[in-house]
């Protein structure tokens, strides 16, 4: 095998492959980029067994040929390299010792037999949804933060993704929070529900552009989903059972509403946190009267009052909350001003727009109320 490449286009292939290279494993080839040139065109691919990345990669085939290079070395050398518009070969020969040049720099390693790397699962492209790769990319920030950071529950560590008709819902939670974002297709669909892993989801938004004019694919299989969008494949292995059952917990009533601006609730939560330490978990407290709310904490620490102006409809109400959840939700929202609707002391919030792009519920904490 004979590959001439660009230095940056090498370097960008191997950076979106190895975000599937398991950090640790007991299979030394999962610790591999599989780089292969058998046909007309170079792909690289990285996969953990849960989730697998291929991407192509331009440059030119002088000869033919597959290798498994270790990704941790491959990626170091090809980094170190002269600039990026420097051109990088690569040759593997018969005993599959690699040889990588880039002008004087020269440098021999041991690749893997290529038969033993596991290749991407196999998913049939009949049912699919299309979206731009903006949007995906968004409502996976504006919902990632809330899953459980943790394996103990793995539902929590996942998230739902439901299509209906015209209407993709991304749904996370960890117990103490949800997050609910809708986005509007330009399609219908059948109906459809599937768990993705949190780790997927945060690492296909590390690799998506951003870009409004280009769109993502997404297709689902019984037990993984594949996403196709700008000469990458991402498969991932699905979370198999029925995800929590949300819809009693989103209630509409409420008996107090307030209409905030969002920058200025925001600083001064922010500023408020700088009394808490980690294994101090005091709430903040807010006081809701009239069109005031007054945000009060208490620490060991020292002590944060502030006034924010509001538009209040409905009841005065104290109520605490864990200002990391707060903040969380308002700062993945894109409006000026944030509604927030709140029924008692003991049940949850909701953080919502009146066209049902977004909800944010949260639940509230217990406090001793102090003058």
């Amino acid at each position: 095998m004979k590959l001439v490449f660009q230095k940056e286009s090498l370097m960008n292939g191997i950076n979106i492959v190895s975000k599937a290279i398991p950090s640790k494993t007991t299979m030394n080839i999962l610790e591999c980029v599989l780089m292969d040139a058998s046909s007309n065109e170079i792909k690289l691919t990285g996969n953990d067994m849960e989730l697998g990345i291929e991407t192509k990669v331009e440059g030119t085939i002088m000869e033919r040929g597959t290798i498994a290079l270790e990704a941790k070395i491959f990626s170091d050398i090809i980094r170190k390299l002269p600039d990026s518009d420097s051109q990088v070969t690569i040759v593997s020969d018969e005993r599959l010792v690699t040889t990588i040049q880039c002008d004087s720099a020269l440098f021999k390693i041991q690749g893997r037999d290529p038969q033993e790397f596991s290749y991407l699962p196999f998913i049939e492209k009949d049912q699919y949804i299309c979206l731009s790769q903006f949007s995906l990319k968004e409502a996976i920030r504006q919902t990632i933060f809330s899953i459980a950071p943790n394996d103990s529950n793995k539902m929590m560590g996942g998230e739902l993704m439901e299509v209906k008709d015209n209407v993709l819902k991304l749904v996370s939670l960890d117990g103490h929070r949800i997050s609910i974002r809708n986005i509007l297709l330009r399609d219908n669909y059948d109906s459809r529900k599937v768990i993705i892993p949190g780790k997927t989801l945060s690492e296909i938004s590390k690799i998506l552009t951003g870009d409004n004019e280009k769109d993502v694919l997404i297709y689902f299989s019984k037990n993984h989903i594949l996403f196709e969008f700008n000469d990458t494949m991402v498969v991932s292995r699905l979370i198999e059972g029925e995800y929590f059952k949300i819809d009693h917990m989103l209630s509409n009533d409420y008996d107090t509403h307030i209409k905030i601006n969002k920058k200025i609730f925001m600083d001064n939560i922010d500023r408020a946190m700088i009394m808490i330490r980690d294994n101090d978990r005091k709430p903040i407290i807010l006081k809701v009267e009239e069109n005031n709310v007054n945000m009060r904490i208490r620490s060991s620490f020292g002590s944060m009052d502030a006034d924010v102006e509001a538009q209040k409809t409905g009841n005065d109400i104290m109520i605490a909350f864990n200002p990391k959840f707060l903040l969380d939700a308002l700062r993945v929202i894109d409006d000026e001003e944030v509604d927030i609707y709140m029924l008692n002391p003991k049940s949850p919030c909701f953080l919502k727009d009146d066209e049902g792009n977004y909800i944010y519920l949260i639940l509230p904490v217990n406090f001793i109320a102090e003058d």
